[in-house]
Formats: C-alpha cells, structure tokens, sequence
C-alpha cells in the first residue's frame, strides 16, 4: 500500500521561546540532531520516498534547513499559515490531494524508531481506517486521554482521566483516505483543533484503532528535552 508521510511544523514554538530557545521550534536538538532532521531519518528508514511538511511562513530559519539541508529522502515543502493543527492537516490534503493514506506527526513528537515500524507495518496489513499511537505514559500538559475496548478499538477520547482510559494520544496518526477526508468535515463542522478531529472520526463511526507504544514525550519545554535525550540515550543502550 501507497503510503505517505507528513510532518506538521506550522506552530511557533512560543514556550520554548520564553525559556530562551530562540530557533524555530523543529530545529531544537535531541542528542545533536535536529527534531525534524530525526523525524525524517525515521521515516527515511521505513521505507518513505519523500515527506510532506508544513511550516509557517514566520520560520525563515527552519525554511532554510529544510531546502538547504541533505537529507535522505526528497522534502516536499508547504508554506502556510496556520491556528491549529487541525488546520494544517486540512491545507496538506489541499495541496497534495494525491495521498491515499498517511502517517502524520507534529515536530515534537519523541518515539523509539523500532515500535513505530511494528506500528506501520501493523497499519499496513490491517484494514481499520486509522490506527493512532497511544501510550501510558503521561507527559503533556494537557492530555488527551483514550479508552479502547477488548480489540483496542477506540472508543472514547477525553480531556479528563477516567479509571477506564488505560492511554493517552501519542499524536502519531496513520490513516486511509476516507478518514483523512474527514478532516475536512470535521473542520466544517465547527472543531478546531486535532483532538475534536479525534472525537469526530469516533462520533462518525469510523474504525479507529490504538497501537500501544511503552512511552511518548512531548517536547513543549526545555526540561522536556532532558527527558526526551534521557529517553533516546536508553534506547540507545538497550540496542
């Protein structure tokens, strides 16, 4: 199956910037390597021809990494202005309407590259409409918590914790067209951020299914790169 991959990178990184990181949030490094550049490595090694990635028209300094750096794999740039994640999913669709299914992820998301390539090729060989990371592990700051059933289908997503919500979203989301599209409804609808997207794809019936992963940071502040190397430097040892 035809898949691509997409990286959201419109936001603008307004925490870290307080807390004196002053580059584009996507350019901040875990061990060295750029968050992005890290990002497109992995997918590089799971077989992506290219990546699709959306950045704000503000990032002069990250626009120039991603068109001068070499990567492995061929970028695909989009430049737009965006308020919400939601949106940015929307404009990549408009763009680039070719897509059949894809894996989508925001910048700032810390994963250990070998869970992900079970959890695409898990994707790959199941016939469910999307199948979205989770984790036990709570790192962000404002959850999004999620039940499953028996079959860990997904039937539930939460801004509060209920003793039946085992997970939280990892913010890595793979997905068939019909429930890609459904973005666009869901944005028409009124929802204006990822989660309400989430909630959308469930309240239409849509089998969307978890894929646990032991851990999953979120990379908001600079106390959570310390986590996040912590987390890598682990793997690393472990292999």
């Amino acid at each position: 199956m035809k898949m691509e991959y997409a990286i959201i990178a419109a936001g603008e990184g307004q925490r870290l910037k307080k807390e004196g990181f002053k580059k584009a949030k996507p350019l901040l490094p875990l061990l060295g390597v750029p968050m992005i550049e890290r990002l497109i490595n992995i997918f590089a090694t799971q077989g992506a021809r290219s990546v699709f990635i959306i950045i704000n028209g503000k990032n002069k300094e990250l626009h120039k990494f991603l068109v001068k750096h070499e990567f492995k794999i061929p970028i695909h740039l989009l430049i737009k202005d965006t308020v919400s994640s939601l949106h940015s999913f929307v404009a990549l669709q408009e763009a680039f309407p070719h897509w059949d299914s894809c894996c989508l992820t925001t910048t700032d998301t810390v994963f250990e590259p070998d869970t992900f390539g079970q959890y695409v090729e898990a994707f790959q060989q199941g016939d469910m409409d999307g199948l979205f990371a989770v984790t036990p592990f709570v790192d962000d700051e404002s959850p999004l918590y999620v039940t499953v059933n028996s079959d860990n289908r997904i039937v539930c997503f939460s801004d509060n914790k209920y003793p039946q919500a085992a997970f939280v979203s990892g913010g890595i989301y793979c997905l068939r067209k019909k429930a890609m599209q459904a973005a666009v409804e869901s944005l028409a609808a009124g929802n204006q951020r990822m989660r309400n997207y989430q909630r959308f794809l469930i309240d239409k019936g849509f089998m969307i299914k978890a894929y646990p992963f032991a851990k999953i940071i979120d990379v908001d502040h600079l106390h959570d790169r310390e986590t996040a190397e912590y987390f890598l430097m682990e793997q690393k040892s472990q292999s």
